[in-house]
């Protein structure tokens, strides 16, 4: 029986390997990826690498075997019907009969559009009849600490969420999340409501920076229309522009706190501090 990672080369799933090797021999990983070049260093460390594409479902066939448990990372093709491709993992490990899928998903409270998804996908795991894990992932720290460029440039940070609050945490802290379940007993169908211990505004994202780097950055909050116009202005798709835009608005209504206390508990340490987070991408 395998621990099986889809997306393993990924920034989330890359970490869930390793993670995993900490705590079980290589040989019980499978991590699914669509170029096995990207993973070379994982098949030499003795990971079995599977070579599959959410988008050719054939090659999902065989796959998964009885008894494995399957960390469905989602997709993050937002053109291509992401909840087509997650029923093509559903569907092969229901016809393995594997002994547990787990999803990341997203904050039960998140009505943006960003959550359809992963509502969608949830309801055909349901349907399933799978063992099911959710893992509803907050926001990542990532999705600021990797944008710092254009904030040391322009001397702000520029976001549409008002006065909303953020329970963020670092990838790491997820992935280890999900290796507590797809490693630990007691998981099958439960919801794991996942965020950072601590919540943040966008005034104290900008403060922390300040603090760290002695220049002078403040927070500038835009209407959801001119933001979704700054995201399409730097390159983004129009609809992901759209979408990115929306979730502001939700955080602006506290829609990414989550206070659950279900990540720190899952991997039994306090969740990364965005301070530290931002240091490490300076240093970086």
């Amino acid at each position: 029986m395998s621990i099986v990672v889809t997306g393993a080369t990924g920034h989330l799933g890359r970490l869930v390997v390793e993670q995993l090797l900490e705590k079980v021999p290589a040989e019980r990983i499978t991590a699914v990826v669509r170029t096995p070049e990207k993973a070379a260093d994982l098949a030499g460390r003795g990971v079995r690498i599977a070579v599959a594409d959410y988008n050719a479902p054939e090659t999902f066939d065989g796959l998964f075997a009885a008894g494995d448990k399957v960390l469905l990372i989602s997709g993050n093709e937002f053109d291509k019907g992401r909840v087509l491709q997650h029923r093509v993992v559903i569907d092969a490990a229901k016809a393995a009969g594997v002994a547990l899928l787990a999803y990341t998903s997203a904050p039960g409270s998140l009505t943006a559009a960003l959550a359809d998804d992963h509502r969608d996908t949830e309801e055909a795991l349901f349907a399933s009849g799978l063992p099911y894990t959710l893992l509803r992932n907050g926001w990542y720290h990532e999705n600021y600490t990797e944008q710092l460029a254009p904030v040391l440039e322009h001397g702000a940070v520029v976001q549409a969420a008002g006065e909303g609050r953020i329970s963020s945490a670092s990838r790491a802290d997820y992935a280890a999340a999900a290796v507590a379940v797809l490693t630990g007993e007691g998981h099958e169908n439960r919801t794991y409501e996942l965020g950072g211990d601590q919540a943040w505004g966008f005034a104290d994202f900008a403060a922390e920076v300040s603090r760290q780097t002695g220049k002078e950055i403040g927070y500038r909050p835009v209407s959801v229309q001119e933001y979704q116009g700054i995201l399409a202005g730097a390159g983004l798709p129009g609809p992901l522009a759209a979408i990115l835009a929306g979730v502001d608005a939700s955080i602006e209504k506290g829609e990414l706190v989550v206070d659950s206390g279900d990540l720190s508990r899952l991997t039994g340490r306090p969740t990364t501090p965005l301070a530290e987070a931002i240091a490490a991408a300076l240093e970086g």
